[in-house]
């Protein structure tokens, strides 16, 4: 029996070890965080939500088993609700985490006027309910057979219509009021990662049940935050949770300029210190642009339109500099891609001439003219699925289907997609070609709609544009019933496996937007997905790459920078790359 800490991810117990949790929070409701999302939020259930910015709310409310050291490069996994990073055992497949004590749950009417600690069980409780298939959570595919037992407790509930929360699961083990044992089926270098993610904080049962139609509405957990007021599509008011324990500022950075500053600001210090954070939905560029410049927003991610205006040169202009406004960059571990549904009768299957269809729409559509376009320069290039920054990229890869008009009509033309008397291409059966481009009702999306406009002028074929608020098209993705459509995916947690895990065939109306579904690329991804990084794992990943290219699934369009500006009122920021509510570590004058 080998038994270690979880030294195989290279982790750290910096940060949230230091005090005991009775100790309460700092907070000052005086200080007034404001901060800005670019799409609407969808709601802050854990299991319920899976964009990027309803996520951020949750990690701010709930508490997960564990979190990052705020400062540590690379990202380093630190305890937040457990006392210290996990014990392992029997080679990497039994993880044992002890839950601090003396930690509550924000008050609530669903527990009867009783202060609720939270416990083992509540995580139990809420691993569980990623595989109830009454909640359908897109994050199931993170637990899809590893977990002994869990599996099949969901086919249980498959054939009975009803997940048995009190039936015991192997791999579930809850050993005393605050040691939870968590047995895999095959060692999964990556669950700690997993375990630190925003959809696996955790839920008390009796919220969830007293609340069973809208518990994305009603968060009630145990981090810093607690949902004060909730304007929908418009405003988010987070209040410090007055149950939440305290603990002191101490983390060790690098020896650059900006780590030193925030150390020399934040060192020692009780937190957290806010009290308040003010969340506005600004969905228009121009409009977010303009309420930081009249100092309505105290830190903004600065969107591509203005970025030659704010910072020329990649510094704060003049007018900025003059306020004491300072530019925190980092490149985003991130893709963009554009996709098709594999699924769709047009531009769907496996048969050369839909194949040779996909390729082309790709190959006429020029990455380098949306990054100086669009993006005003604010990104580089993606060639491979991995991005910079995460392990498992490949900085010498370079991806087909490179722009290339020419070679995009010579395609079409030769799979008997034809052009008619006016110029536009039909189907090898005669039938017209339309592709359905679909997107946002915004500015910046519009200049995506020209471009895509352009590409398919200079190959002959009719596009016509879906308008969908962001939400709508989030579901209707899942449901496989978009043609085509632009996103992105940005690191849940720091390894490869975070995204070559989006083609995986059983991540369908999951993560697997283009629905593509492949035996070939199956069972490449679950042989990577049991080994440790590696240069055998490496080579897999290229392979998976290579097969989603020559399918012609997506488009890997950029990784971004991400400039975050920020007023000098704020002490202690540095956007981390994979942290989403930085809230907790900062102070305001």
């Amino acid at each position: 029996m080998i038994r270690h800490t979880l030294v195989l991810l290279g982790l750290s117990l910096l940060g949230l070890g230091g005090l005991a949790p009775e100790v309460r929070a700092a907070a000052d409701l005086k200080k007034v965080l404001r901060v800005e999302f670019p799409v609407a939020e969808t709601g802050f259930d854990p299991v319920l939500v899976h964009d990027l910015y309803s996520s951020t709310v949750v990690e701010a409310i709930f508490d997960p088993l564990l979190t990052y050291d705020y400062l540590a490069s690379p990202a380093k996994l630190a305890p937040r609700a457990a006392e210290a990073l996990p014990e392992l055992e029997n080679q990497g497949k039994s993880y044992t985490f002890k839950v601090r004590k003396g930690i509550h749950f924000y008050p609530d009417p669903a527990f009867k006027g009783q202060r609720r600690e939270l416990t083992a069980e509540d995580f139990a409780y809420s691993i569980k309910r990623h595989k109830d298939p009454k909640n359908r959570s897109v994050w199931k595919f993170l637990l899809d057979g590893k977990i002994v037992g869990l599996d099949e407790a969901e086919a249980a509930a498959v054939k009975s219509g009803k997940f048995d929360y009190d039936s015991p699961i192997a791999g579930l083990k809850v050993l005393d009021r605050y040691t939870l044992r968590v047995e895999l089926k095959v060692t999964d270098y990556n669950l700690g990662y997993i375990l630190a993610m925003p959809s696996l904080g955790a839920v008390a049962r009796e919220v969830i049940e007293a609340y069973p139609n809208d518990t994305n509405s009603h968060p009630v957990g145990t981090g810093p935050y607690y949902l004060k007021r909730w304007i929908r599509s418009a405003k988010i008011f987070l209040e410090a949770n007055p149950e939440y324990r305290s603990f002191n500022w101490d983390f060790k950075g690098s020896e650059d300029t900006w780590d030193k500053r925030v150390i020399a600001e934040m060192k020692g210090k009780k937190m957290p210190r806010i009290g308040q954070v003010e969340i506005n939905i600004i969905e228009e560029e121009q409009s977010a642009w303009l309420a930081f410049q009249n100092a309505e927003l105290d830190i903004l991610y600065l969107r591509s339109q203005f970025s030659p205006v704010a910072i020329p040169e990649g510094k704060v202009n003049e007018q900025l500099a003059a306020k004491g406004v300072l530019l925190n960059r980092i490149t985003d571990p991130e893709i963009t891609y554009h996709y098709f549904n594999m699924r769709d009768p047009v531009v769907g299957g496996y048969s050369k001439e839909k194949v040779a269809l996909r390729r082309a729409i790709l190959m006429a559509y020029d990455n380098a003219e949306e990054i100086r376009i669009i993006r005003k320069n604010q990104a580089v290039e993606a060639h491979f699925p991995v991005p910079p920054g995460v392990v498992g990229h490949q900085p010498r890869y370079r991806a087909g289907n490179a722009y290339n008009v020419e070679l995009a009509n010579a395609l079409l033309d030769r799979f008997g997609y034809r052009k008619g008397d006016d110029g536009f291409r039909t189907l090898p059966d005669g039938r017209p070609l339309v592709i359905r481009y679909a997107s946002q009702p915004d500015s910046t999306t519009r200049l995506f709609d020209e471009l895509w406009k352009k590409s398919f002028d200079a190959i002959g074929i009719r596009m016509e544009v879906q308008k969908e608020k962001f939400a709508e098209l989030l579901k209707l993705e899942k449901q496989c019933r978009l043609m085509m459509r632009g996103a992105a995916w940005i690191a849940d947690y720091p390894d490869g496996d975070d995204f070559v895990m989006l083609l995986y065939g059983k991540n369908v109306g999951q993560s697997n937007n283009p629905c593509f579904e492949l035996p070939e690329f199956d069972e490449i991804y679950e042989r990577s997905a049991k080994m440790p990084p590696s240069p055998e794992r490496d080579r897999l990943y290229v392979d998976l790459g290579r097969l989603a290219e020559n399918y012609g699934v997506w488009k890997l369009n950029n990784t971004r920078y991400r400039n975050m500006l920020v007023y000098p009122r704020v002490k202690g920021y540095k956007k981390h790359p994979i942290l989403l509510a930085d809230w907790m570590y900062l102070d305001l004058e």
